[in-house]
């Protein structure tokens, strides 16, 4: 059978430059205890999970592998942006919508995610 959180955790983990024992004292668990999640012989309670996923920058559905890739929202913004920039005919309260209201929007939207989402630097210190 698959062991694919083991190895979306790994994965994770290897991009994110930590250890086994750097990821486990983060956590403070064993470095034996990510060992074993990663061959799948265990799997962390809920608590340690969120956990996982705040200091590895990924939400829980990738790494228990109900998504398939994990989705940023700087990547769901710029998609969005394409498709507004793209589409004819946009109106907006019955009003046409001009190219600069379309990059208004798309301003305010990047503004918005600025925000309301903490700078990922700044979770780990």
């Amino acid at each position: 059978m698959e062991n694919l959180f083991g190895q979306r955790l790994r994965e994770l983990r290897l991009k994110k430059g930590l250890t086994q024992k750097e990821l486990a004292n983060k956590l403070g668990v064993s470095p034996s205890a990510i060992g074993m999640y990663e061959q799948g012989r265990r799997e962390p309670e809920n608590a340690l999970l969120s956990e996982l996923c705040r200091i590895l920058d990924t939400t829980t559905d990738y790494l228990i592998g109900f998504t398939k890739t994990p989705q940023d929202v700087g990547e769901v913004i710029e998609d969005f942006t394409g498709m507004l920039m793209s589409q004819e005919g946009l109106m907006f309260n019955g009003q046409p919508i001009t190219p600069e209201d379309r990059e208004k929007i798309v301003i305010a939207i990047k503004s918005a995610a600025a925000v309301v989402i903490p700078d990922s630097g700044k979770k780990d210190k």
